[in-house]
């Protein structure tokens, strides 16, 4: 078993550094030319307060998004709701919702959904333009299966399975991707910690459907024909993220968290992340306030600006801790800066079993 182990932390850590020498030959001419940007979007409020930063430190469900590994880290059961307000002003619904399964003393898995909602888009025509003859509401869902364990007392590795769907009224893309990670843990406390995730790494995607089809009258005698169009595939969002994190413990019950990450992304400007995340228990309850700051090459120039999810991040949580084993029954809120779009707000509700 021992053996087994060691076969299958070795193999973790090659694969994840072997596939990171794809990632950095991006260039800026790739910039904004991937599809399912929606891989991209953290859904999770405790995370996305610090933004993104907790590639090394963040655990239990929420880990499935920025490092898998740190899923190995649940308790027992973990079940977490969030709703998001995607680009503040925008209109667009972000729904999370997922479970996360100590299945052994080694091991975690994790079901998880992000559903979008941009609400009912009237239907138009070249003869209709205005609309009126009925709507059509655009979907995109990224299903996950999440898989970690623990090697040894510092090793921690996972994977994640997605499923992206993406359609509209008369077209559609179906895709799979993946993702791996690891986790280093060291100190006399465990204070240090190291993170690496590769993400989104899978074959490209294509819509197919009837939107793609015109009828046509290519000989002007009143026989109508069928022109199908095939639409050009598209690569994912693959990145590649590296961090550490560490902990300011103070006494039992006041720690710090101060992390930092690096996120290389294969088809947009690379990313510098600061977070810092207090927490403060008592008997019966736990608090958080969360912090973060992200850095992206022409963030302040407002004409060349390449994504608008840059600059401040906040948030806070409030647990009550409740029973024999202290499980834990939260709320937790965070706020990201979206530059002309506001400011997007992320509300969830967590039950963590221990």
């Amino acid at each position: 078993m021992k053996r087994m182990n060691k076969i299958l932390k070795y193999t973790v850590v090659a694969g994840a550094v072997l596939s990171c020498s794809g990632l950095f030959a991006g260039n800026e001419d790739r910039v904004g030319s991937a599809g399912a940007s929606q891989l991209l979007i953290n859904p999770w409020a405790r995370s996305g307060a610090i933004g993104d930063a907790g590639f090394s430190h963040v655990n239990g469900l929420e880990a499935t998004f920025t490092n898998v590994a740190g899923l190995a880290f649940t308790d027992k059961t973990q079940i977490k709701f969030d709703y998001t307000n995607w680009l503040g002003n925008a209109g667009i619904g972000l729904s999370s919702a997922g479970i996360a399964q100590r299945v052994s003393e080694s091991s975690v898995i994790a079901v998880s959904i992000q559903s979008f909602n941009f609400g009912d888009i009237d239907v138009t025509t070249v003869d209709l333009p205005e609309g009126g003859i009925g709507v059509f509401s655009p979907r995109m869902n990224v299903f996950n299966l999440g898989y970690a364990r623990s090697f040894s007392s510092s090793i921690y590795g996972g994977v994640n399975f997605k499923v992206i769907s993406e359609n509209i009224s008369n077209l559609k893309a179906n895709g799979i991707a993946f993702d791996a990670g690891i986790r280093y843990v060291t100190g006399e406390q465990d204070q240090i910690k190291f993170g690496i995730a590769l993400k989104n790494v899978g074959p490209v995607m294509r819509y197919k459907g009837d939107g793609l089809s015109t009828e046509i009258n290519y000989l002007n005698d009143g026989n109508i024909a069928t022109l199908e169009q095939r639409s050009a595939t598209y690569e994912l969002p693959s990145l590649l993220n590296i961090g550490g994190s560490y902990d300011f413990i103070f006494n039992e019950n006041n720690k710090l968290i101060a992390a930092l990450g690096f996120s290389a992304n294969s088809f947009q400007y690379d990313q510098y992340r600061i977070g810092l995340d207090y927490g403060m228990t008592t008997e019966k309850a736990a608090f958080n306030v969360r912090a973060g700051y992200v850095i992206e090459r022409k963030m302040f120039d407002v004409d060349n600006q390449a994504n608008a999810m840059s600059g401040l991040t906040a948030g806070f949580s409030a647990d009550a801790l409740v029973g024999k084993n202290k499980s834990a029954l939260g709320l937790q809120y965070a706020m990201r800066l979206a530059g002309k779009f506001g400011v997007v707000h992320t509300f969830g509700v967590t039950i963590s079993l221990k």
